[in-house]
């Protein structure tokens, strides 16, 4: 049976301005500098410079002429004019885009340009192709088959996808239809290729090709060393998981071998590269990231000193012959007859102005919500930006921050997010500082990043032949005066990325 019924809801709508300023807000300096430059080239009226309030009076008493004008009719047939405002206008938004440059730094007129180099290098693939080109190959179509499956090897230097997988694409993008045999033996050969162990298909398959290509070259070798040469590739390949997982007295057992020739195997094991693509320069397809930190922070004789990165406040201003429409506009609303023309120009100049205008109020309402939000974090974790001792950060929640502020906590969130900050100690990510509180024996709240880092320091110190368990590390830390229980050592270690102690065991 069906029923109506009435309800009511509250729901908030983010008008287009605030949610602008939401995405520059969680934007990173980095990627500020090319979101200022695609507004700059799809809009002509926003330039760089610095803004006045003259365009937004001449924008509001532009609107109140043509409103207020009665001899506007949409009817009545257009007038040809001596102002040939949309030729004009045609021209101007029709300018190469490139002409609007977009300088984010601030620089004296004393600086010296400086460009930043770009390196020039193959990328691991193309070093892969380059040794392609060494085989004698039989024809084209077993060129695009080798070539597809050095496409296909990732970053780590790995082929993770099935031989299926390849054919399937070599199918439906060169149209070639090749077998899972043809692919083995393509695959066999580039597996010979530099660096060692490319194009393993698992951890596994890549230390045993890395060291079957020390064992053919024999004359490098002493009998000695070409014997600890074959355990390192016995264990591999006959008891790789027992290897993995460090259960060394059941190796030495299987083997029956000495702890000292266990040892030795292992140490030469721990030789090889588990990511043999990591070797190459070129290795990662990726753009290379740099950190571009959105604040600074400077120690003068003891105070501390904020300041926002430049490029985070570009200067940007309403376009002046845009301000001229506007103004010619106005003039003519008050000495004759508007045309139907004239009204849509109007129409479409008014909507550049107004975009460009909420798009600059929108850089500065980020760049003081910024300054804000980090000043309120310097003043919180003073002790840690003076000193660089992580032990005295204080325990901070973005509710903290948000207190401080009178920002809503998603706005700190957002600040924090993705954003870094230059000290003398080096450059921070925001969002690290922020921890939960951990009680001590005497009633004090410390930060959990503290009691971390006395985690880390006591797992670096420990005797590796016999690495602490959590039960033990829990008791060092409570014997320190920190109240934790067992199940938070292992959520912080895991969060530390610290293997459990048993990985860290070594002989």
């Amino acid at each position: 049976m069906l029923k109506q019924s009435l309800s009511q809801k509250m729901l908030q709508k983010l008008s287009p301005q605030q949610i602008q300023l939401m995405k520059l807000l969680q934007i990173p300096t980095v990627s500020l500098e090319q979101r200022i430059k695609e507004e700059l080239e799809a809009n002509p009226a926003l330039e760089e410079g610095n803004e006045t309030d003259e365009a937004n009076d001449l924008s509001r008493e532009t609107e109140e002429s043509f409103s207020e004008s009665e001899e506007y009719n949409n009817d009545e047939p257009v007038r040809e004019e001596t102002f040939e405002l949309d030729d004009y206008l045609t021209e101007y938004i029709e300018e190469d885009p490139a002409t609007y440059k977009l300088k984010a730094d601030h620089y004296s007129a004393d600086d010296e340009e400086k460009t930043v180099p770009v390196a020039v290098e193959s990328s691991f693939h193309e070093f892969l192709e380059q040794q392609l080109g060494l085989l004698e190959l039989e024809d084209e179509r077993t060129e695009i088959i080798a070539k597809q499956i050095i496409g296909s090897i990732d970053d780590d230097g790995y082929l993770r996808r099935e031989p299926i997988a390849i054919i399937d694409d070599l199918m439906f993008s060169q149209n070639i239809i090749a077998s899972e045999e043809e692919v083995a033996e393509m695959l066999r050969q580039i597996q010979a290729f530099d660096p060692p162990g490319i194009g393993a298909r698992d951890l596994q398959e890549c230390l045993l090709l890395q060291l079957r290509g020390k064992m053919q070259m024999d004359d490098l070798y002493d009998d000695d060393e070409l014997e600890i040469l074959a355990l390192a590739y016995k264990i591999l390949n006959e008891y790789f998981q027992e290897f993995s997982k460090k259960h060394y007295q059941k190796l030495q057992k299987y083997l029956s071998i000495s702890e000292t020739d266990l040892r030795n195997g292992v140490n030469e094991i721990l030789k090889l590269n588990p990511k043999p693509a990591s070797g190459h320069s070129g290795g990662n397809t990726q753009a290379t990231q740099y950190i571009v930190p959105d604040f600074i922070i400077n120690n003068r004789d003891g105070e501390l000193e904020l300041s926002l990165n430049s490029r985070n406040a570009p200067d940007l201003r309403v376009n002046g012959q845009y301000r001229d429409m506007l103004e010619t506009f106005r003039h003519n609303s008050k000495e004759r007859k508007i045309e139907k023309k004239d009204k849509e120009a109007f129409v479409f100049v008014k909507q550049k102005i107004d975009s460009a205008r909420w798009f600059i109020d929108a850089i500065r309402q980020r760049q003081d919500t910024m300054q804000r939000t980090m000043y309120a974090m310097l003043q919180y974790q003073y002790d840690f930006f003076l000193t660089g001792d992580q032990k005295k950060l204080r325990p901070m929640i973005l509710k903290d921050i948000s207190d401080i502020t009178g920002l809503d906590i998603s706005t700190v969130s957002r600040v924090a997010n993705s954003k870094f900050v230059q000290t003398e100690f080096g450059t921070k990510r925001l969002k690290d500082f922020f921890s939960e509180s951990l009680q001590t024996s005497d009633g004090e709240e410390v930060s959990t990043l503290e009691v971390k880092k006395i985690l880390t320091e006591v797992v670096e110190e420990e005797n590796k032949r016999k690495p602490l368990s959590d039960q033990k590390l829990m008791n060092i830390l409570q014997e320190k005066g920190y109240n934790i229980a067992r199940r938070t050592v292992a959520k912080y270690r895991e969060q530390l990325n610290i293997p459990v102690a048993r990985l860290r065991k070594e002989l």
